[in-house]
Protein backbone atom coordinates (compact mmCIF):
# COMPACT_ATOMS: atom_id res chain seq x y z
CA UNK A 1 0.00 0.00 0.00
CA UNK A 2 1.28 3.27 -1.16
CA UNK A 3 0.76 6.58 1.19
CA UNK A 4 0.22 9.91 -0.14
CA UNK A 5 -0.07 12.99 1.20
CA UNK A 6 -3.30 14.95 -0.85
CA UNK A 7 -0.81 17.37 -1.78
CA UNK A 8 1.62 14.81 -3.29
CA UNK A 9 -1.62 13.32 -4.76
CA UNK A 10 -1.98 15.65 -7.04
CA UNK A 11 1.64 16.67 -8.21
CA UNK A 12 2.13 13.18 -9.36
CA UNK A 13 -1.86 13.48 -10.82
CA UNK A 14 -0.44 16.61 -12.67
CA UNK A 15 2.99 14.88 -13.89
CA UNK A 16 1.14 11.67 -15.22
CA UNK A 17 -1.64 14.20 -16.85
CA UNK A 18 1.12 16.08 -18.68
CA UNK A 19 3.30 13.27 -19.66
CA UNK A 20 0.08 11.64 -21.35
CA UNK A 21 -0.18 14.67 -23.26
CA UNK A 22 2.54 16.74 -23.90
CA UNK A 23 5.27 14.12 -23.03
CA UNK A 24 4.12 11.59 -25.70
CA UNK A 25 3.45 14.32 -28.21
CA UNK A 26 6.68 15.89 -27.79
CA UNK A 27 8.31 12.28 -28.09
CA UNK A 28 6.02 11.51 -31.13
CA UNK A 29 7.88 14.71 -32.52
CA UNK A 30 10.91 13.98 -32.10
CA UNK A 31 10.96 10.28 -33.31
CA UNK A 32 9.33 11.36 -36.64
CA UNK A 33 12.39 13.78 -36.64
CA UNK A 34 14.88 11.32 -36.26
CA UNK A 35 13.06 8.87 -39.01
CA UNK A 36 13.26 11.50 -41.48
CA UNK A 37 17.39 11.38 -41.15
CA UNK A 38 17.27 8.01 -42.50
CA UNK A 39 18.95 4.61 -41.76
CA UNK A 40 18.09 4.02 -38.81
CA UNK A 41 20.53 1.37 -37.54
CA UNK A 42 22.89 4.09 -37.20
CA UNK A 43 20.57 7.04 -36.25
CA UNK A 44 22.05 7.79 -32.88
CA UNK A 45 18.56 10.72 -32.60
CA UNK A 46 16.22 8.12 -33.17
CA UNK A 47 17.80 5.32 -30.60
CA UNK A 48 17.67 8.37 -27.99
CA UNK A 49 13.90 9.65 -28.54
CA UNK A 50 13.30 5.46 -28.45
CA UNK A 51 15.12 5.51 -25.33
CA UNK A 52 13.74 8.60 -23.70
CA UNK A 53 9.98 7.04 -24.94
CA UNK A 54 10.84 3.59 -23.26
CA UNK A 55 11.61 5.84 -20.08
CA UNK A 56 8.51 7.90 -20.68
CA UNK A 57 6.35 4.92 -20.60
CA UNK A 58 7.75 3.27 -17.59
CA UNK A 59 6.99 6.56 -15.71
CA UNK A 60 3.39 6.57 -16.82
CA UNK A 61 2.79 2.86 -15.95
CA UNK A 62 4.89 3.59 -12.46
CA UNK A 63 2.45 6.47 -11.51
CA UNK A 64 -1.05 4.92 -13.16
CA UNK A 65 0.08 2.28 -10.44
CA UNK A 66 0.89 4.51 -7.53
CA UNK A 67 -2.27 6.75 -7.82
CA UNK A 68 -4.23 3.91 -8.49
CA UNK A 69 -2.79 2.29 -5.36
CA UNK A 70 -2.74 5.03 -2.81
CA UNK A 71 -3.72 5.80 0.29
CA UNK A 72 -4.30 9.46 1.17
CA UNK A 73 -3.14 10.35 4.43
CA UNK A 74 -5.77 11.74 6.51
CA UNK A 75 -4.20 13.82 9.63
CA UNK A 76 -6.26 13.12 12.96
CA UNK A 77 -5.98 12.96 16.31
CA UNK A 78 -3.95 10.15 18.19
CA UNK A 79 -1.98 9.37 21.03
CA UNK A 80 0.55 7.00 18.94
CA UNK A 81 2.57 7.09 16.53
CA UNK A 82 1.81 6.31 12.80
CA UNK A 83 1.69 7.21 9.22
CA UNK A 84 0.51 11.17 8.88
CA UNK A 85 1.83 12.20 12.14
CA UNK A 86 4.73 14.37 13.37
CA UNK A 87 6.78 13.15 15.95
CA UNK A 88 9.58 14.92 18.56
CA UNK A 89 11.47 13.19 19.87
CA UNK A 90 14.67 13.28 22.20
CA UNK A 91 17.67 11.08 23.32
CA UNK A 92 16.73 9.13 26.27
CA UNK A 93 18.48 11.47 28.80
CA UNK A 94 19.16 14.42 26.53
CA UNK A 95 16.89 17.87 25.95
CA UNK A 96 17.57 18.32 22.11
CA UNK A 97 14.78 17.11 20.41
CA UNK A 98 14.17 16.13 16.34
CA UNK A 99 10.83 16.19 14.63
CA UNK A 100 9.75 14.20 12.46
CA UNK A 101 6.65 13.79 10.37
CA UNK A 102 6.00 10.44 9.41
CA UNK A 103 5.18 9.89 5.42
CA UNK A 104 5.02 7.35 2.52
CA UNK A 105 7.76 6.43 0.20
CA UNK A 106 7.16 9.05 -2.02
CA UNK A 107 6.52 12.29 0.35
CA UNK A 108 9.97 11.26 2.20
CA UNK A 109 12.46 14.45 2.68
CA UNK A 110 14.76 14.01 5.62
CA UNK A 111 16.40 17.64 4.51
CA UNK A 112 12.14 18.47 5.63
CA UNK A 113 11.87 16.56 8.52
CA UNK A 114 9.66 13.98 6.40
CA UNK A 115 10.66 10.18 6.97
CA UNK A 116 9.85 7.14 5.00
CA UNK A 117 7.38 4.61 7.10
CA UNK A 118 9.76 2.15 6.32
CA UNK A 119 12.72 4.07 7.45
CA UNK A 120 14.71 1.45 10.26
CA UNK A 121 13.51 5.04 12.33
CA UNK A 122 9.89 5.33 11.61
CA UNK A 123 9.65 1.55 12.09
CA UNK A 124 11.45 1.69 16.04
CA UNK A 125 8.88 4.63 16.47
CA UNK A 126 5.60 2.86 15.11
CA UNK A 127 2.83 2.35 17.81
CA UNK A 128 4.67 4.23 20.48
CA UNK A 129 3.06 6.77 22.52
CA UNK A 130 4.04 10.07 24.31
CA UNK A 131 6.90 8.97 27.18
CA UNK A 132 7.54 5.91 25.51
CA UNK A 133 10.78 5.02 25.13
CA UNK A 134 12.29 2.94 22.25
CA UNK A 135 15.76 1.56 21.38
CA UNK A 136 16.97 2.32 17.75
CA UNK A 137 20.15 0.82 16.33
CA UNK A 138 22.54 2.89 14.23
CA UNK A 139 24.35 1.80 11.05
CA UNK A 140 27.01 1.32 13.23
CA UNK A 141 25.32 -1.48 15.13
CA UNK A 142 25.64 1.19 18.25
CA UNK A 143 21.94 1.33 19.92
CA UNK A 144 20.56 4.64 20.96
CA UNK A 145 17.04 4.89 23.24
CA UNK A 146 14.76 7.62 22.02
CA UNK A 147 11.77 9.16 24.17
CA UNK A 148 8.37 10.25 22.43
CA UNK A 149 8.35 13.65 23.67
CA UNK A 150 5.01 14.48 21.66
CA UNK A 151 2.66 13.61 19.16
CA UNK A 152 0.77 16.31 16.41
Amino acid sequence: MDYLSQKKYNELKKELEELLSNGRRELAQQLDEAKSLGDLKENAEYHQARDDQAKLESRVLKLEELLKNATIIKKSKTDEVQVGVTVEIAKKLASKTATYEIVGTEDADIFKGKIDLNAPLAKAMMGKKKGDIFDFKLPNDEVVSYRIINIK
